[in-house]
């Protein structure tokens, strides 16, 4: 297989369905509404502050990675300074050719200053939908509760995201610190989301093992999964994860600098996709883990062996996995699977023998991935 230069996979389509807005803020920004707003940073230049952040560096663990957002968060408590960070990552994410990203973030942490958490949520949508005006980018949103602050808190969530539900809020997720801290005790804010028939997407798997994945599903009723590394201590679990095509938000550089993996040589990024499970590639936190979403399919293709193929399966992935109406997904699948033919055309700097994509939307037991006579061709679900 010849390597693909970074700049082909920038051309690539893609999704980013697991990004933290409170994470992903540019570092300029950071400075610059400190200074506006007076507050008081553990540095006062770009160099000193991703230090202080520990951006891009190995934590050794989730709780001390966590620890970046007590600084972020100090900015991030104005309408304005919502409005900027949301609209910025959308033309961030545009620029490396991103099409559609779902952000998350927990309202109640952006009330320190006075905000309501419908003008907090109603800030964020207006910096994206101003961005998707300027770049074309289709941006959602993905309301967070916090497993380590209270389940209480986490149901104030909920009732947020049902009533912002067909408003630009697409999903409902439990983020947070991990170990002690079960699922299971939010399942009332979890029961609520069911019932208004909103998708959930839970980080599992990162911080602890396989039984938080299976609380996530199980308990919770989640339809896609949060990084997911340690899913490869449970087989069985690992089959019904594929067999129910529950996609995987992988996360591979921030998996390495929480410490849920020793390196990226030994993610099992790779192991899932082989064995056929719905893996999609993402950036998690943008500043703090310093990358984008070509960074890490270029670190796939590059450290773990993805070929061009597998990218462009996982890139569909994406698409396929997105918390969008159904036949909204499956035009945007269509427009996908041709652009990515025709990259195929486009791209001669690898001697890859194209193969088959799978381009079913099904979300079910019985995906086409498995069905030879599906492949060419987007099957109905």
């Amino acid at each position: 297989m010849g390597r693909l230069s970074f700049e082909a996979i920038q051309r690539l389509p893609k999704t980013d369905l697991h990004v933290h807005l409170d994470g992903s803020l540019r570092i300029s920004t950071i400075l610059d509404l400190a200074r506006r707003d007076n507050v008081e940073l553990p540095a006062d230049d770009p160099e000193g502050l991703a230090r202080a952040m520990h951006c891009g560096e190995n934590t050794g663990s989730l709780v001390k990675y966590l620890e970046a957002f007590d600084i972020t968060l100090k900015v991030l408590q104005t309408q304005d300074a919502l409005y900027r960070a949301a609209y910025e990552l959308a033309q961030d994410a545009a620029a490396e050719n991103v099409r559609y990203m779902e952000v998350r973030y927990a309202p109640l942490l952006h009330t320190r200053k006075g905000l309501s958490h419908s003008r907090v949520v109603e800030a964020v949508l207006d910096g994206l939908r101003a961005a998707q005006i300027d770049h074309g980018i289709t941006s959602n949103v993905i309301v967070c509760g916090i497993r380590n602050i209270s389940p209480e808190s986490s149901l104030e969530m909920a009732e947020l995201a049902v009533a912002y539900k067909n408003r630009g809020v697409t999903g409902f997720d439990l983020a947070g610190a991990e170990y002690d801290h079960p699922a299971k005790k939010h399942k009332e804010a979890f029961a609520l989301i069911r019932k208004n028939n909103i998708n959930i997407t839970i980080h599992a798997g990162e911080a602890y093992g396989p039984e938080s994945i299976e609380q996530a599903i199980h308990v919770c009723g989640a339809h896609r999964i949060g990084h997911g590394v340690r899913l490869r201590e449970d087989g069985d679990l690992l089959h019904y994860v594929n067999d129910h095509r529950i996609a995987l938000e992988c996360c591979p550089s921030s998996n390495v600098q929480t410490g849920a993996v020793k390196d990226l040589s030994t993610h099992p990024l790779k192991l899932y996709h082989d064995l056929g499970l719905r893996v999609t590639v993402n950036t998690d936190n943008r500043l703090i883990t310093d990358t984008t979403v070509s960074k890490e399919l270029w670190l796939a293709h590059t450290k773990m062996g993805l070929t061009l193929q597998d990218l462009k399966q996982i890139v569909l992935n994406g698409f396929k996995a997105a918390f969008l109406p159904y036949h909204e997904r499956r035009g945007m699948l269509r427009a996908i699977a041709k652009e990515l033919a025709d990259f195929e055309h486009e791209d001669n700097k690898t001697s890859e023998r194209p193969g088959p994509l799978d381009l079913s939307d099904s979300d079910n037991g019985a995906d086409a991935q498995h069905d030879h006579g599906a492949r060419g061709s987007i099957g109905a679900a």
